[in-house]
């Protein structure tokens, strides 16, 4: 089978891989190991042993979780091409119904850390930058000049989104390729003064430091170490921008690069016990000679943008993949280009950026963010492990396999989450509100839509049809007035045949709409990224005619383009009468005009559920007419459209009756009051 474009092997493709995938974990020598320093009590409890061990720590996690359990295993697990946690969730989803949870704890944690990762890679990065001397001048002398650098660097990047991620990618590439050889280069600079620093290769100094008295947090040391693998996520979930391959290709090089840079700076450490730190202490910067460390930190904050342009990048494809599989309500997705995989959501953008901005002005510094970042990926990892076993046992894997492949991990990312917690207090909590606001909204429009369908009566739907000739006559009847030529309504029609009674209504009760053929479109959102399909079904007329579109959960849904070339191969083969336009600026022309109608509930006062029942419906109402226009998730916004509001009723309200007595007799009333004396 020939491959696709983007899944094969290629210069160029190796070039955007490390451009684009590999940002937040190739930043992490900035920050990892003046997390372990710091976290240790500063450079006047550093031992051998500590080092050797933290280093150890370090390669082992990164061995284990970003190349074994993700280069190797996860990106096999990939729904054509594509790529993270609700891809995933895509493929084994029908094997439990509880897998869901699982899939929204996930990305909602994956998307909280989306906002905080450009917030302390780009401030990490500028902080390099104070007190340096240019010059004879301290350009950046304060905190604030660092917020403030930081702030219009953010600013920028997120303005550059909706440029596309091919053209970043092309963009960022070669600068990635020169940050991750200046890593590895310094680091093998640094390692030739002790070569016996590879002994940190060992796990035996991995077991020993979580249990040595020279590591003052002992397990918590853990939630520093984490830091190094942070960007193994959005590596799985940018794998459908580049391709697998291309990851594959590349990650052994990063890999190295990486661990050069940390064995690096662990000889710097070990040979510098007296050093004199302040409160700027980055032992990244220190491994790097002074009169090129101005370069080394221009260098090193353009790939902490790139860094944050990993995870952006990464959560417009988990936000897109997140609506199609009814977890978030539908948004507006642009399409920067022909290339398949590259999107861009305004309305994600603008939240995303907003939310990194405010980490920024709340923590201040990198140090404090440190406390914050890292807590929900540890979430989210576990979550994917959970399903990748449950892919596993898909795909036919052997049963004792699939637990030691569960049992093993999550014992891992368990052991992570719970040393990160540790972090709470000191700002992890910021992490677990962004999470947990975002997982409400997706509990709520997953869980409302689930009590919608259960609760819904019978009497909800007809059969279309049965209400084809009464609509077949309304078109030809010319005591109403022509309400469009083509009067369109984006309505769900299940089985073929079975539609909401208030669409209907909508057409023969509330002001019958004449029209000379009635369009019933369903959109099917398909499980593959790609699909473009569509098919008929006119009950045997000539006017009425349902469309069932099939769209990828990636596929642009302009059903106004696609509708139009529908009509157009149905006027050729006689389905459908051709629609010939009297008064048009293009002869010829065989398509009449639009009319679109969009149906929107509204809860009835009539509706009968329990709290929790209406709660959620509620909720999951104001969330929909809160959300993008529905119009602009059809592809819409330039046709004529009207979005109806009807009233919701679910469950089984009870009937009110309201009893008829005689009308007052005033005139009876006034003299009965007279003959008792009593003032009328």
């Amino acid at each position: 089978m020939k491959l696709k474009k983007r899944d094969r092997l290629t210069a160029a493709g190796l070039l955007i891989s490390i451009g684009i995938v590999y940002g937040d974990i190739g930043t992490s020598p900035l920050y990892v190991m003046k997390s372990i320093v710091a976290g240790n009590g500063g450079m006047t409890n550093i031992s051998r042993e500590l080092i050797l061990g933290a280093i150890s720590l370090i390669f082992w996690t990164v061995t284990l979780l970003t190349t074994v359990k993700y280069v190797a295993i996860a990106l096999k697990a990939t729904n054509h091409g594509e790529g993270g946690i609700f891809a995933l969730y895509a493929l084994v989803r029908k094997r439990a119904k509880w897998l869901v949870i699982p899939a929204l704890v996930g990305g909602a944690a994956l998307l909280a850390d989306g906002a905080l990762t450009p917030a302390v890679t780009v401030t990490t990065a500028i902080e390099g930058l104070k007190g340096m001397n240019f010059g004879g001048n301290v350009l950046v002398s304060t905190q604030g000049m660092v917020i403030l650098i930081t702030v219009c660097i953010l600013l920028l990047l997120f303005a550059i989104q909706r440029m596309g991620t091919s053209l970043i990618g092309k963009a960022f590439g070669p600068i990635m390729l020169i940050w991750f050889t200046f890593l590895g280069v310094i680091g093998l600079i640094n390692m030739a003064n002790d070569w016996s620093i590879l002994q940190a290769l060992n796990p035996i100094y991995a077991v020993k430091i979580l249990f040595s008295p020279v590591n003052k947090v002992g397990i918590f040391i853990l939630g520093s170490i984490f830091l190094a693998t942070t960007g193994a996520e959005a590596l799985y979930s940018d794998v459908g921008h580049v391709g697998k391959a291309n990851i594959k290709g590349s990650w052994p090089y990063v890999f190295i690069c990486l661990v050069l840079n940390y064995l690096g700076q662990g000889v710097w450490i070990l040979q510098n016990p007296g050093f004199k730190t302040s409160g700027d202490f980055n032992p990244f910067y220190q491994i790097v000679p002074e009169n090129i460390r101005v370069y080394a930190i221009i260098l090193a904050t353009m790939a902490a943008i790139i860094a944050s342009q990993a995870l952006i990048t990464g959560s417009f494809t988990l936000v897109s993949e997140a609506s199609q599989l009814k977890f978030l309500p539908r948004m507006n997705i642009v399409y920067p280009t022909t290339e398949q995989g590259q999107i861009y959501i305004p309305s994600v953008n603008k939240m995303l950026g907003a939310t990194t901005l405010a980490v920024v002005f709340f923590f201040q510094t990198s140090e404090h963010m440190e406390s914050a970042y890292g807590l929900a990926i540890t979430a989210t990892m576990l979550m994917t492990t959970i399903l990748l076993s449950e892919y596993l046992a898909k795909k036919g894997v052997h049963f004792i396999w699939r637990i030691l492949f569960l049992a093993f991990f999550a014992a891992i990312e368990m052991m992570f989450l719970i040393s990160s917690l540790v972090k709470f207090v000191h700002g992890g909590y910021v992490t677990v509100i962004i999470a947990g606001l975002i997982g409400i909204v997706m509990y709520i429009w997953y869980f409302g839509n689930k009590v919608r369908d259960k609760r819904e009566s019978r009497n909800s739907y007809v059969r279309l049809d049965e209400y084809t000739s009464m609509l077949t006559n309304l078109s030809h009847d010319e005591n109403y007035p022509t309400y469009a030529t083509n009067l369109v309504y984006m309505a769900k029609v299940k089985y073929n045949k079975f539609i909401k009674r208030e669409v209907l209504y909508s057409i023969l009760d509330k002001r019958p709409k004449r029209a000379q053929a009635y369009w019933f479109v369903t959109v099917n959102v398909t499980n593959e990224p790609f699909t473009a399909e569509y098919a008929v079904n006119t009950y045997g007329t000539k006017n009425v005619i349902n469309i069932q579109l099939y769209l990828g959960f990636k596929k642009q849904t302009s059903v106004n383009v696609y509708l139009r070339q529908i009509i157009h191969d149905l006027i050729a083969d006689g389905t459908i009468e051709s629609q010939p336009q009297e008064y048009t600026t293009t002869p010829g022309r065989d398509v009449g005009d639009f009319s679109f109608v969009i149906v929107q509930d509204v809860v009835s006062p009539q509706t009968e559920l329990t709290t929790y029942e209406k709660w959620i419906i509620q909720a999951r109402i104001g969330l929909q007419n809160s959300s993008s226009n529905p119009a602009s998730w059809f592809g819409l916004d330039y046709a004529d459209t009207v979005v109806e509001r009807v009233p919701l009723i679910l469950g089984k309200p009870t009937p009110s009756y309201i009893k008829r007595v005689e009308p007052i007799n005033y005139a009876n009333l006034k003299k009965k009051l007279k003959g008792d004396g009593t003032r009328a």
